[in-house]
């Protein structure tokens, strides 16, 4: 219990804090909007960039790391799309929304500040080195599908798909704050002084400024309808994805302690919000992918308890 009041609830707290804000009135959606841009298009950008230049890419980027956590996403997305085509009778589009929601832990806003509070910032290494190709890796996935799907009808050439699937995974924000990060811890690049300071005082805001933004988002997406195949999301996402991590981890590929915690703590996220922004940018699935994310980031208080308990 001790960690759900110390780890988990100070998180949960300031999402409620913002989520409260948006529903008194004080806190409108054009203010909502701009801390999420501003924590997800410059903050959270610069603690990517900060926290991998300085990463030992050769000590944490762990092949069997990797491939518990996003074997266990992949699965996930899979689960996700069949029972949403055989068990709801949902349209190609709408299932690969919904997988992609299966698929898309938040690892930022939830996954670092719980792994954080819980085991200290130096057990970060291992988020960071799944982060590192989360959102590359993940949005290549996904809009390759999406537009695989939709290019039967629309006629896209292959040169013409692929380059929409790299300006789209480029242009994000998030994807830019990595591969620059990536690039300074490879080459070596000395930085001033006066810029490291300047990255880390962003980097300070990142995460209560995005916590309290999530609080806003979240208030506008009230569950509606489709609860089956929402309830389906949030399973898949709170425990079929950590459990496929957990045993992979354990009897498979023999993570230590830290990164099984790392990988499972992530992995038990609820989806991000770019789960519903993935459904919004193609029109599809927009109500379940919304609420499900809502549901499932409430959820995720006694859940995550439930795998701290069971971590070592």
């Amino acid at each position: 219990m001790s960690a759900l009041i110390d780890v988990i609830l100070p998180v949960f707290l300031v999402i409620g804090f913002g989520y409260a804000a948006a529903r008194a009135g004080l806190f409108g959606e054009s203010a909502v909007d701009g801390v999420m841009r501003f924590a997800q298009n410059f903050a959270v950008p610069c603690l990517l960039f900060a926290s991998i230049s300085r990463l030992d890419l050769a000590a944490h980027f762990d092949l069997g790391l990797l491939f518990a956590f996003y074997a266990g996403a992949f699965s996930c997305f899979g689960l996700g799309y069949f029972g949403s085509r055989l068990l709801f009778d949902r349209p190609v589009q709408d299932s690969v929304a919904i997988g992609f929601a299966c698929l898309f832990s938040n690892t930022l806003l939830l996954g670092l500040p719980i792994t954080e509070r819980a085991y200290g910032p130096d057990a970060l290494a291992s988020n960071f080195a799944i982060i590192s190709v989360h959102s590359p890796l993940l949005y290549a996935f996904g809009i390759t599908v999406m537009e695989l799907v939709r290019s039967r009808g629309l006629g896209h050439s292959a040169p013409k798909l692929a380059r929409q699937v790299g300006l789209a995974i480029l242009s994000q924000p998030l994807v830019i704050g990595i591969s620059a990060g990536i690039f300074v811890n490879l080459t070596g690049l000395p930085l001033p002084g006066s810029v490291w300071s300047a990255v880390e005082m962003m980097m300070r805001a990142a995460l209560p400024t995005a916590l309290f933004g999530l609080g806003g988002v979240l208030y506008r997406y009230r569950p509606e309808g489709d609860m089956k195949a929402i309830a389906m999301v949030c399973a898949l996402s709170l425990v079929v994805h950590p459990a496929i991590t957990y045993g992979l981890g354990r009897w498979v590929v023999g993570l230590d302690v830290a990164q099984m915690r790392s990988a499972v703590i992530t992995g038990a996220m609820a989806p991000g919000v770019n789960a519903y922004l993935f459904a919004n940018m193609y029109g599809v699935a927009k109500r379940v992918t919304a609420s499900a994310v809502l549901l499932a980031t409430g959820a995720c208080i006694v859940t995550t308890w439930v795998w701290l308990q069971i971590l070592p």
